[in-house]
C-alpha cells in the first residue's frame, strides 16, 4: 500500500511555500515551534474536511445500518490487532501480548474474520498501542508538534511511528489495488464518523487549532506516561534508584560505648 505520507508529498511542498508568507503567532508555544507552518496545514485539512470528509462520514453514519457500521469497525480493529501485538512485545508487555493474541484468534475464527467481537464479551481487554507510544516508553521525546497533510495532528515521534506501524498490519500487503485503496478509504470514513460528535466542540472553540493541539498532546502524553509528566516520571525513577542504593548499602555498625572507668580511692596509711 502506498504510504499516505507519499501521497501527501505534493501538498506538503505547497504548504511549505505558502507558510513562508504567514505571520508567526505573537506568543509561540514552546511545544509548537513550527506553528506558522502547522496553521497553514491545519487550514488546508480543515477546508478539505468540511468540504468532503464530514459530509461523506455523516451520510455513512446516517444511511448505513448500525449493525454494518459495527461490523466494519470490528473488522478493521481486528486486522490492526497485529500492530498492537508487535508493540506489546516491544514494550515488554507480555501479558497484554497474550491477551491480544487470543483476541485475534477468537475474533478471526468465532467472530467470522473479525466482523463480530466475541473476545470482548469473553472478558479479553481491547488494548491500544502503537510505535509512537513505544518510542516514548523507550525514552524518546515527542519533538515538535506537527500537523500532517490529510492525516492531521501528530508530532515528530508519532510521525515516525505511523510509518513503522504500516509494516505491522496485514492491510499493507494486499496486492490487489482496488481492495487496497477501497479498504483504506472505507477505514478513513469509518474513523471520521467516530469523531462527528466532537465537531461542535471543536467548531465552538475560540482557537480550534490550539484546542486540537492541546487535546492531542495531552492524550499522547497520557498514553505514554500514564497521566504523569516526563519530569514526574524521571523524579520517581531517581527516587527509586536512591531507595535501592540505600537498601544495598550496609548499615553502619554501632560500637558499644566503653563504660567509664571507676576511680578507686587509695586507703589511708595505718596510724603509727
Amino acid at each position: 500500500m502506498d504510504s499516505p505520507l507519499r501521497v501527501s508529498l505534493p501538498v506538503l511542498c505547497f504548504v511549505l511555500l505558502v507558510g513562508c508568507a504567514v505571520q508567526p503567532p505573537a506568543k509561540p508555544d514552546p511545544r509548537d515551534p513550527w506553528e506558522r507552518l502547522n496553521r497553514v496545514t491545519y487550514k488546508f485539512n480543515d477546508k478539505l474536511d468540511k468540504a468532503i470528509a464530514r459530509p461523506v462520514s455523516r451520510a455513512y453514519r446516517e444511511d448505513t445500518p448500525h449493525l454494518m457500521q459495527t461490523a466494519v469497525r470490528n473488522l478493521f480493529d481486528n486486522v490492526d490487532t497485529t500492530v498492537v501485538m508487535v508493540n506489546d512485545l516491544l514494550q515488554g508487555q507480555f501479558k497484554p501480548f497474550l491477551n491480544d493474541t487470543v483476541r485475534l484468534l477468537v475474533n478471526t475464527t468465532i467472530g467470522l474474520g473479525g466482523l463480530f467481537d466475541p473476545a470482548t464479551h469473553a472478558g479479553l481487554d481491547k488494548n491500544s498501542r502503537d510505535f509512537g507510544q513505544t518510542l516514548g516508553k523507550w525514552g524518546l521525546k515527542p519533538g515538535p508538534y506537527l500537523v500532517l497533510p490529510f492525516l492531521g495532528p501528530s508530532d515528530v515521534r508519532d510521525a515516525v511511528g505511523r510509518v513503522a506501524d504500516t509494516y505491522a498490519t496485514p492491510r499493507t500487503y494486499i496486492s490487489n489495488r482496488y481492495w487496497n485503496y477501497g479498504s483504506y478509504l472505507l477505514n478513513v470514513v469509518d474513523e471520521r464518523s467516530r469523531l462527528l460528535d466532537y465537531d461542535k466542540v471543536l467548531d465552538s472553540a475560540y482557537d480550534p487549532y490550539a484546542f486540537m493541539r492541546n487535546a492531542y498532546l495531552q492524550n499522547r502524553a497520557f498514553k505514554v506516561y500514564g497521566g504523569r509528566s516526563p519530569t514526574e516520571e524521571q523524579q520517581e525513577d531517581e527516587l527509586l534508584k536512591e531507595a535501592g542504593a540505600e537498601e544495598e548499602a550496609p548499615a553502619p555498625t554501632s560500637q558499644p560505648t566503653p563504660a567509664p572507668k571507676q576511680q578507686t580511692s587509695t586507703p589511708p596509711p595505718p596510724p603509727h
